[in-house]
C-alpha cells in the first residue's frame, strides 16, 4: 500500500532538505521517505517558486486595484454630499438665481 503524506510533512522535510545541513540519505532515514521521493518534492518546490512569485505580484496588484475602487467611491459620494449641501446653502441664502 501507498504511503500519502500531508503537504505539510512535505513542506517541513523539503525545508529540511533546503537547509543543506544534512544530507539527503539522512534526511531520509530521520523522516522515513526515500531518497527519490525527496528528491521530486525538491525539484517540485524549486520549479514552482518562480510561480509564487509571480502569484504575490498578482495579488499585490489585485488589493490597489480594489483599494482603488474603494477610495474612488468614497470620493464620488462625498463629492455628491457637498454638490447637495452647496445646492442647499445658495438656495437658503438667495445666492442661487433661480
Amino acid at each position: 500500500m501507498r504511503k500519502h503524506y500531508t503537504a505539510a510533512f512535505k513542506a517541513q522535510v523539503v525545508q529540511e532538505i533546503l537547509k543543506e545541513d544534512r544530507t539527503i540519505a539522512q534526511i531520509s532515514a530521520e523522516f522515513g521517505v526515500h531518497p527519490t521521493m525527496l528528491h521530486k518534492w525538491k525539484n517540485t518546490v524549486i520549479e514552482s517558486m518562480t510561480d509564487l512569485f509571480q502569484n504575490e505580484a498578482k495579488k499585490n496588484v489585485s488589493v490597489i486595484n480594489k483599494e482603488h475602487e474603494k477610495e474612488l467611491e468614497a470620493l464620488y459620494s462625498e463629492i455628491g454630499r457637498l454638490t447637495t449641501q452647496l445646492t442647499w446653502i445658495k438656495k437658503k441664502s438667495g445666492l442661487n438665481p433661480e
